[in-house]
């Protein structure tokens, strides 16, 4: 039996390490179905808690819902080697874990960062992908910044030489500096009064050596190894139905939305409106309706 998880919505049915390049990670399985959803969550740096208990609910539709504690985080191992923190790596280590439980081809959730690594994945490992599910995230991070910079010119040319100033000679632990990040996470982050536990605790588990080694300092500045990251140009080789979720005020704009939905053959659109960063939490009634309604298109 599955050992008992403080503060977790629904116990999984299934806990199991599993070996991967370089340590060992936490596995978490709800339901019995054929169908395999799986999920990659945001970061890079956090613990699964926010997805896993956000979406362990569809093992009551027949899914067998999975996810993962990615290496360096949550229940995982924690080594100290900072070149295992690469994408490349990473889509190693989903592979390793879908392999390591016997699974076949996966609908494949990635949410934010773990959107990133789904791409990576059904690049480098396409057998494994039944569907591609791409949630608040971004085929083009050097695109993304520029809708970044994009979205910061909306606080004001002050703010934003404010900012820039900040960052050039690093002092972004200022006061100013950091309310004009609360200000933009508030806006196109999420738009929630009350932090969700499970969003909270994968706040609280954030492993900042990962975050900062692959993206940097907060999330409107990227000058980590991902920062040239472009998977756009190769995503026509992705041909497994895709759907493309964002919000309408998501920091991972539309517009990062559109070029992964004009790249892949097979792609279908939503926009959510009223939602960021946080859709799954901020409009979750339409989020879990139309994401059903995808898999439920192609099951079997």
């Amino acid at each position: 039996m599955a050992e008992v998880l403080p503060g977790l919505e629904r116990q999984p049915d299934a806990m199991e390490m599993i070996a991967v390049e370089g340590g060992n990670v936490m596995t978490y399985s709800f339901g019995k179905g054929d169908e395999v959803l799986f999920l990659a969550n945001g970061g890079p740096g956090l613990p699964c808690d926010y997805m896993r208990d956000s979406h362990s609910h569809l093992a009551d539709q027949g899914y067998r819902v999975v996810t993962w504690d990615q290496l360096g985080t949550g229940r995982s191992d924690r080594p100290a080697d900072p070149a295992l923190w690469t994408i490349e790596r990473y889509a190693r280590e989903l592979e390793q874990v879908r392999t390591g439980l016997g699974l076949g081809p996966l609908h494949l959730l990635g949410q934010s960062w773990g959107g990133w690594l789904a791409i990576e994945y059904a690049l480098a490992f396409n057998a494994g992908v039944k569907t591609l599910i791409l949630s608040n995230t971004a085929g083009d991070l050097p695109h993304l910044v520029e809708e970044l910079n994009r979205l910061r010119s909306a606080l004001g040319p002050e703010t934003v030489t404010m900012m820039l100033k900040r960052e050039a000679e690093g002092s972004i632990d200022h006061p100013e500096y950091n309310a004009a990040v609360e200000l933009l996470n508030w806006r196109h982050v999420h738009r929630l009064e009350t932090m969700p536990p499970a969003l909270q605790r994968s706040m609280d588990g954030m492993v900042f050596d990962i975050y900062n080694a692959m993206q940097g300092p907060n999330e409107f500045v990227y000058i980590g190894n991902l920062k040239d990251w472009n998977r756009v140009p190769d995503m026509h080789r992705i041909a497994q139905p895709a759907y493309i979720i964002v919000g309408e005020h998501d920091e991972l704009t539309p517009a990062c939305a559109m070029k992964m939905h004009h790249a892949l053959p097979n792609s279908t659109l939503r926009v959510f409106k009223d939602a960021s960063h946080s859709t799954c939490f901020e409009t979750p009634e339409p989020y879990y309706r139309e994401l059903l309604a995808f898999l439920e298109s192609h099951r079997g």
